[in-house]
């Protein structure tokens, strides 16, 4: 048997318990065959060898899950800042969109398999174009993702739309379980305002057909609900179930301007919303109610976004962003505690994405992130929990794992060559810039 042993270290339970632990890892297997201490460890690996992964001085979690992302968007990392959501797309994201290649795709996916892994996060879901290439890019980086292809109908002639639907369909179909499993799919229209009613409805219709998840902006801002509210005298969430686009195994972004209706109508289906705070505070698109989104029994994970309106991956970051944001928006500090933002980042981005991970006990996936607290910012360590929402950052993880592999070992990518990776993109970048401004 091929086993990792994560050792010396300290372990954050399901229950928001942390205690010092080994964790044995069936790296055939990808799973977690025991948490315990180091003798009861031994007596599981029963004398056989075990690859070793020091966590002395640190604290081993859950992989990270970015819920909701554009991960190929790391190459507009800065290119438009500082503008509303609606102009920031139509003036200067979508005509840069409309110049990207699949090349560029790949390169910026493969930045941010890297941004990513180096900041402990080992599974995402991604919204984008081009997504076979991402789908190579994640199996050589040894993520975890649920991929689709956006749909935007708006501006375009009926075959054209019709076209995107088929793609993002097709998407979903062809790609599930790729990289030997690690790869599932989802049916990505944008929103509920950028796709038109009819290819909406075909679309879900499709999906449905075929066992597919939906994943969709919804109520990001005030633009997106109004128009929904004007013209079909419902909120978008009910214009959502209308669709049959609310399931237990969809998840909406964003979900910033729902009300108490909309709320209730999330929890009875068991969709959950992803927050996506620092796009939220940037693009000045408002405040989740996230406390009362939780109290009313919605799962909600965490995305960041794309790094064009965050500006970066890192989760850690996304952490502390929605602990604070969390607390202006319920007008109450102790909205939004440092447990949940750790729970909304691990165990319910799992369960909003239905991928594995999320937990370290026995059987579940071994997708795992060894911090390391050894540092001023760090120092003293009261409480972990609260210094992974509100001290700790990317740059303190140490190792990385994802379905038992090891992506990262003392702060070295080994599933992707970092620095290489890091060139590419800055090439693409660039040429894409300069094809912008010559079209």
């Amino acid at each position: 048997m091929n086993q990792l042993r994560v050792s010396s270290g300290r372990v954050l339970r399901p229950d928001g318990r942390v205690e010092r632990a080994d964790v044995a890892v069936d790296r055939d297997e990808g799973t977690i065959r025991a948490v315990g201490s180091p003798d009861e460890v031994d007596d599981t690996l029963d004398g056989a060898a075990a690859e070793a992964l020091d966590a002395s001085g640190s604290l081993v979690i859950p992989g990270l899950v970015n819920a909701h992302t554009h991960v190929a968007m790391t190459l507009l990392r800065g290119y438009a800042d500082d503008k509303p959501l609606d102009p920031w797309l139509r003036e200067d994201i979508w005509p840069a969109e409309a110049e990207l290649t699949p090349d560029d795709v790949e390169a910026g996916a493969e930045l941010g398999a890297v941004e990513m892994i180096r900041s402990g996060t080992t599974a995402f879901a991604d919204m984008y174009f081009a997504m076979d290439r991402v789908a190579d890019a994640v199996d050589r980086a040894g993520l975890r993702a649920r991929l689709g292809h956006g749909v935007v109908t708006v501006g375009k002639d009926d075959a054209d739309a019709r076209a995107d639907v088929e793609e993002s369909l097709a998407v979903a179909r062809e790609l599930d379980g790729a990289a030997d499993g690690r790869i599932r799919t989802a049916f990505m229209p944008h929103s509920l305002t950028t796709v038109g009613e009819e290819f909406l409805r075909e679309g879900v219709a499709e999906a449905r057909e075929a066992g597919v998840p939906v994943h969709l902006h919804a109520n990001e801002t005030t633009d997106e609900v109004e128009p929904i509210v004007e013209e079909r005298g419902e909120r978008p969430i009910a214009y959502a179930d209308d669709l049959d686009a609310l399931g237990p195994d969809d998840f909406f972004a964003h979900g910033v301007h729902v009300d108490d209706s909309e709320i209730d109508r999330l929890a009875a289906a068991g969709t959950a919303v992803v927050h996506c705070p620092a796009s939220n505070m940037k693009l000045a698109s408002g405040m989740a109610p996230v406390q009362r989104l939780r109290e009313g029994g919605v799962t909600v994970a965490l995305g960041t976004d794309g790094a064009a309106s965050n500006n970066d991956l890192d989760l850690f970051d996304e952490m502390r962003d929605a602990a604070m944001l969390g607390k202006l928006a319920a007008d109450d500090a102790s909205a939004v505690p440092a447990e949940a933002v750790v729970e909304m980042a691990t165990q319910g981005g799992a369960d909003a994405l239905n991928l594995p991970g999320g937990r370290i006990e026995e059987g579940a996936a071994a997708d795992l992130a060894v911090v390391d607290l050894d540092a001023p910012h760090l120092t003293p360590v009261h409480d972990p929990v609260s210094h992974l929402a509100y001290a700790a950052r990317g740059s303190d993880v140490r190792h990385t794992v994802c379905d038992g592999q090891v992506l990262m070992r003392d702060r070295e990518v080994l599933t992707l060559n970092a620095e290489a990776v890091q060139k590419r993109a800055a090439a693409a970048a660039s040429d894409l810039v300069d094809r912008v401004e010559s079209a």
